[in-house]
């Protein structure tokens, strides 16, 4: 199970899921906490409700459905994001506008290779983000990062399938998104161990491994654990994404 699956197994046990994941229709289905706890509160909900929804892994035209979800949710919140007057600096707002130009380039982008299989957007209420700068880059950190890491553990459903070449022109950039955000945070473009550099912890679990294919990395001379974790990025099993999927999709 990933990010991607949640919205179809639920639907699979409750044809109305969309409207009751709308925060915009039921704001009084959780109620944000102080902003340096909000994030962490989320996937206590969420896991309360999907524990019925679990079922087998999607075939890769159902894993593109829920990528499409996920660039969904990435593209309203930057369009909220610049539609929300003195949010973003006059100087960063440029970045954050192409970066939403792409987010809409990868919604059509999946439309168009599911054709009649589509689905429309759900309803996304992003809670804190918008009340400080801050936490705007906070949130669109952690969901690149996310999407990164998402893409990445499905490549093995969508291998030897077209969509597999869609998923990963998508994934390369959604990589450079993370990187450009992480260094308007001030952080290092890369991921360094399990890092979160002040975004959603959990998204960066498993980042410190320094053992690839067998070969201890550590062993190569000058590699230090920092510098061998910063050499490669981990995919994210379903269980872990599914554990952090409350957090973000509403």
């Amino acid at each position: 199970m990933n990010l991607f699956d949640i919205f179809s197994n639920i639907e699979k046990v409750d044809a109305e899921a969309a409207d009751r994941f709308s925060f915009y229709n039921r704001r009084h289905v959780l109620k944000f906490g102080a902003k340096a706890t909000a994030l962490a509160a989320l996937p206590t909900f969420f896991s309360s409700v999907v524990n019925k929804a679990y079922a087998a892994l999607p075939n890769a035209t159902e894993v593109l459905k829920y990528a499409l979800t996920l660039e969904y949710l990435e593209a309203a919140f930057y369009k909220m994001g610049l539609e929300k007057s003195g949010l973003i600096p006059s100087t960063d707002r440029a970045i954050f506008a192409q970066i939403g130009k792409h987010e809409d380039a990868h919604v059509k982008l999946l439309q168009g290779a599911l054709a009649s299989n589509s689905i429309a957007s759900p309803m996304f209420d992003f809670g804190p983000a918008f009340d400080s700068y801050q936490n705007f880059l906070t949130y669109s950190q952690s969901f690149e990062d996310l999407g990164v890491r998402a893409y990445k553990g499905q490549a093995g459903v969508l291998k030897q399938t077209d969509y597999l070449t869609v998923a990963l022109q998508i994934h390369s950039v959604e990589a450079r998104h993370a990187a450009m955000v992480r260094a308007l945070r001030g952080d290092k473009g890369w991921i360094q161990g399990s890092n979160s550099g002040g975004a959603v912890a959990a998204v960066y679990a498993g980042e410190e491994v320094t053992t690839q294919a067998g070969v201890s990395i550590l062993g190569l001379p000058g590699q230090t654990a920092n510098s061998a974790s910063e050499a490669f990025d981990e995919p994210l099993d379903e269980k872990a994404v599914l554990a952090l999927a409350g957090a973000f999709i509403k």
